[in-house]
């Protein structure tokens, strides 16, 4: 199994998408600074993700429980492996003595390249889908919105997904490497 694991910060606040107007328009916006953080771990070929949310902050010990929940959902008999970016909480002892108790790979991605994690145009995705140009007049009725998303996007939006998630990614030929 592979999947890509990475964590969105979900603001309650104005996302606009596009607005072009010859005259003054308000836009109902939300007033809080809250955060719905959802850490995630993508399955590459199934596109189904795998979730851990909380308004608090993302942890090592929230990287944690999404590898015993994602060892629990694939069973022990698959080799699975976990693609990720350098975040410090991803790449720290407590994450990599987990993952190996699990018999889960880590493999972590270059630096600045959140092009190589599918995930990351996941993200894009649903932020498109629940917030832009959408009014949430509570931080819960944002969460559900979010989280109604995740939990069936890939059964009910596979065409979209399909062709957004594809394992085409951007390969330079001509590239001197300096040591």
């Amino acid at each position: 199994m592979v999947l890509f694991l990475d964590a969105a910060h979900f603001v309650w606040g104005a996302f606009l998408g596009y607005l072009w107007s010859k005259v003054r328009v308000f836009v109902r916006s939300p007033t809080g600074r809250q955060r719905h953080n959802v850490l995630g771990a993508l399955d590459a070929v199934s596109r189904q993700i795998h979730i851990f949310t909380n308004d608090s902050y993302i942890t090592a010990v929230s990287v944690c429980s999404l590898l015993s929940q994602v060892s629990t959902f694939y069973g022990r008999g698959l080799p699975i492996t976990i693609f990720l970016d350098n975040a410090r909480y991803q790449h720290c002892e407590l994450a990599k003595t987990q993952s190996q108790l699990l018999g889960i790979e880590l493999e972590f991605l270059p630096t600045y390249s959140p092009n190589l994690n599918l995930i990351e145009r996941y993200w894009r995705w649903v932020k498109k889908e629940c917030l832009n140009s959408r009014y949430h007049p509570t931080f819960s009725a944002m969460k559900e919105a979010i989280n109604q998303c995740l939990a069936n996007s890939h059964e009910t939006k596979k065409e979209q997904l399909s062709s957004l998630l594809s394992w085409k990614f951007q390969l330079f030929s001509k590239v001197l490497v300096i040591n």
